[in-house]
């Protein structure tokens, strides 16, 4: 069964394994979870499980999410997320999600906002060559031609040029599972997780 749960990015650091090799590790805090609504294709035309996380208080919630907690008797949350799931029978409204379905091994994708870099220009977002940097030049850090000059006499749309960098939805793959604390819900994994230190991430499971 794929598994669909929300969590906190605490860090990374690294850990050793048994022939003494350092190993870069990211260490999450994932769940509980609480399973907050079940939609079906015959009541909304497509199968997910609606998932909560961390708790929250009234006066953070719109009053729609308040009225959609309440209806099913589920304190407030400040997250709310959906997972595509086949079986949807094997989940039930109030179901709280835990890290019991994931084992030492196994792999995992990881979503999360990557770390916004502000306004940056070509070198540092699309890895442009510089120009010459002897005396005289008058190109040093320019993008140049950015497309041809009477025909078409525009600019394509998609043209890599300075722009915003970063602050976007990246998903990581096949990421292994190094070790499981269920008693603290900590999860660690090899290798590096997009997004700042606090950041929410989603986990789900291959």
């Amino acid at each position: 069964m794929s598994i669909g749960l929300l969590g906190i990015k605490i860090g990374m650091t690294q850990l050793f394994d048994d022939e003494g090799n350092a190993i870069p590790v990211t260490v999450l805090q994932v769940g509980p979870c609480i399973v907050t609504q079940i939609k079906t294709e015959k009541s909304n035309g497509y199968k997910v499980i609606q998932v909560g996380y961390s708790k929250s208080t009234v006066n953070k919630l719109t009053k729609p999410e308040i009225g959609h907690l309440n209806k099913y008797g589920i304190p407030p949350l400040k997250y709310l997320r959906e997972y595509k799931v086949k079986p949807t029978q094997e989940f039930l409204i109030g179901q709280i999600l835990t890290l019991d379905q994931l084992r030492v091994g196994n792999l995992v994708n990881i979503s999360g906002l990557s770390i916004g870099k502000g306004f940056t220009g070509y070198q540092k977002r699309h890895h442009f060559s510089r120009g010459p940097m002897s005396h005289g030049s008058k190109n040093h850090r320019q993008p140049g031609s950015i497309g041809a000059g009477t025909t078409p006499g525009r600019v394509f749309p998609g043209k890599k040029m300075a722009g915003r960098m970063g602050g976007k939805k990246v998903t990581v793959k096949n990421l292994q599972i190094f070790d499981i604390n269920i008693e603290n819900n900590i999860i660690i994994l090899k290798g590096a997780v997009p997004g700042k230190n606090g950041n929410i991430i989603s986990i789900y499971k291959k």
